[in-house]
């Protein structure tokens, strides 16, 4: 597969944030749910007066329903008349057609190479949980989990560590038909902030359907005293769903950045992202 743009066309990056307690994903689905990929595309025909036309947005990292974005990232490819004729009034306009809870930040001629997915070289997403015993803000509530246990956050920052790395998560993921799970975590880490929330933060190359759930469901027993430090490594190493890992609720995920190399690198990265991964002497 090619990363080149046909001729005629100009791709744009695009820079975004939304809050996801409304939408049923990122993705556009059959049966008119409400998704992010729908609302933005919708308003983008609309502010370019393209008509029927639909300019079908790539994404860097497609959130599940109910899951937010501060740092997402997408392109779109547009006709170079479109480009020209919008391009200086395109991101105020979009403000004012787009429904609030979705903002693009930024739109800018995309250099050579660059494909919104898989020239990625890392996401960054931070899982919010309060254990306070009167539970989460009401102003937070659709951005924080309430676990009613107090959460030992060394111990589970001790978990995390051991899944730093590149590992088949398979004990983490939920499977799709023909897709690796062997997936690498660069960072993974828990803190409490001065305001008492725990922030659970993971950054990987790319993650498996419901990965970064499942494992934050993982510290949460290491947290709470239900299982020892050494337990999420052990799931992991067994490489098979374990009944004891749950997916938490999505509510609390944020995707916060995307990474991408420089732009002398963007196609050889997306070329590389392109091929399926298997682990040394497998």
């Amino acid at each position: 597969m090619s990363d080149e743009v046909e001729a005629g066309l100009v791709r744009v990056r695009m820079d975004l944030s939304y809050d996801g307690t409304a939408f049923s994903g990122w993705a556009k689905q059959a049966g008119g749910r409400r998704t992010v990929q729908g609302e933005v595309e919708d308003a983008l025909r609309t502010v370019t007066r393209s008509g029927e036309r639909t300019y079908e947005l790539t994404v860097a990292g497609r959130t599940d329903a109910g899951v937010h974005a501060r740092g997402q990232v997408a392109h779109v490819d547009l006709p170079a008349q479109v480009w020209e004729a919008h391009r200086e009034k395109l991101l105020k306009r979009l403000a004012g057609r787009l429904p609030r809870d979705v903002r693009v930040w930024a739109l800018r001629e995309a250099p050579a190479g660059f494909d919104a997915r898989f020239a990625a070289v890392w996401r960054r997403y931070v899982y919010r949980v309060t254990d306070h015993p009167g539970g989460a803000d009401p102003l937070l509530r659709h951005h924080v989990l309430w676990h009613d246990w107090p959460l030992d956050v060394a111990a589970m920052d001790a978990a995390a560590k051991p899944l730093i790395g590149e590992h088949d998560f398979a004990a983490y993921a939920k499977r799709r038909e023909g897709a690796t799970t062997i997936r690498e975590i660069l960072d993974f880490g828990v803190r409490r902030t001065a305001g008492g929330i725990v922030e659970i933060e993971v950054r990987a190359d790319a993650f498996c359907h419901n990965q970064v759930r499942s494992m934050v469901g993982a510290l949460l027993f290491v947290g709470d005293g239900h299982r020892g430090v050494e337990w999420p490594r052990k799931v992991l190493d067994a490489r098979v769903r374990d009944s004891a890992v749950h997916v938490v609720r999505p509510h609390g995920l944020t995707l916060e950045e995307v990474g991408y190399p420089a732009d002398e690198l963007l196609a050889a990265r997306s070329l590389a992202a392109r091929n399926r991964r298997t682990l040394p002497g497998a």
